[in-house]
């Protein structure tokens, strides 16, 4: 099958498989590994993409079905920076490989809310789809709130 897709602000036109997977066409057929493929059945998180400024998980979605413009860990790169620095502050990550999930959940956190808004409990709900292998739930949930401090999206009663 043909398929066109926008991908990180590209526009590809792909011959694809009826079920090929996103996460196939983005790592095998485009070469973005920066999304990570690991449980194959939308359990871990680490597969996530935006599809417009909504986080999916791209094993569970065939690339026939995609209809909005996708952005990967590759096209979050300028706009991430200071989350990525967060990461490191707060010791993020250990092995590395749930990261680029972790952003991605962040990022589409970050997209939707307003100035002040934040609280421990959202980040923790948007990134609750995705699985540390590491155990370091406490470090990316301090690293979101850094990010979040120094963007001005968080909560004024929990500012110090």
């Amino acid at each position: 099958m043909e398929l066109d897709l926008t991908v990180n602000g590209e526009s590809h036109q792909l011959i694809v498989k009826p079920g090929d997977t996103l996460l196939s066409v983005l790592r095998h057929t485009l070469g973005l590994t920066g999304t990570k493929e690991s449980c194959g059945r939308g359990e871990c998180g680490a597969c996530t993409v935006l599809i417009g400024d909504r986080p999916v998980m791209s094993c569970m979605l065939l690339a026939v079905e995609v209809d909005s413009q996708v952005t990967t860990i590759e096209g979050l790169t300028d706009r991430s920076l200071d989350l990525r620095e967060s990461f490191a502050q707060a010791y993020g990550f250990q092995c590395g490989f749930c990261t680029s999930g972790q952003i991605v959940r962040a990022e589409a956190l970050f997209m939707r809310a307003t100035p002040g808004s934040l609280h421990r409990h959202d980040v923790a709900e948007a990134l609750s789809g995705n699985i540390c292998r590491c155990t370091g739930y406490t470090q990316i949930v301090t690293a979101v709130e850094l990010c979040a401090r120094r963007r001005g999206l968080w909560a004024n009663e929990d500012t110090p």
